[in-house]
Formats: C-alpha cells, sequence, structure tokens
C-alpha cells in the first residue's frame, strides 16, 4: 500500500496498530478553520501510543472527510496518522489546513 495525503494529513501504512483505543475517529483538526480529518463511514478505530495516532480499518474501506477537500476512501488495513511539516529557512513548521 501507498501513503495515502488529505491536506496537511498524510497516513502511513504500517505492519500493525498499537496504543491506547480513542472513543472517537477525529485523525486531526485543523487550527486556523477547526475544520476536522475525520472518517465518517466504514468500520474503523483510532489508537494512540506515544503521541502518534494509528488508524486501523476494518471494513472494505472507510471515508475520510473533511470540510474542505474532497472525501477519500482508505482501504482496509493499518495507517500511522502523521501532520505533514514544511520547511522554511526559520525551522520546521506544520502545515496550515
Amino acid at each position: 500500500m501507498r501513503p495515502i495525503r488529505q491536506g496537511d494529513v498524510i497516513l502511513l501504512p504500517v505492519q500493525q496498530v498499537e496504543g491506547k483505543k480513542i472513543p472517537h475517529l477525529t485523525l486531526a483538526e485543523g487550527e486556523a478553520t477547526g475544520h476536522k480529518h475525520r472518517i465518517i463511514e466504514g468500520k474503523a478505530e483510532l489508537y494512540e501510543k506515544d503521541s502518534t495516532l494509528y488508524l486501523r480499518v476494518f471494513s472494505e474501506s472507510a471515508l475520510l472527510a473533511h470540510e474542505q477537500h474532497k472525501a477519500i476512501p482508505i482501504p482496509e488495513g493499518h495507517w500511522m496518522v502523521k501532520i505533514q511539516r514544511e520547511y522554511e529557512p526559520e525551522g520546521w513548521w506544520y502545515v496550515a489546513d
């Protein structure tokens, strides 16, 4: 599987998901707008370990939605959730969404 990107969120395939189960399916919340990257369809669970989120999709796919981006299907499997960063001469910054 290949990485999947929606705005500033990137999902990286991993062998397995670890951590404590989280009772929601919000992968990230936009700092500027308050809009959320979240799973709205399909069977999935979100976990957290060492300040990193992991998504496990049980159904054939789950739909990742955000108010400013086209909803995209996430295939069944295990995913690490990362917020993309960009480099500027002043240092590294998280991509604003």
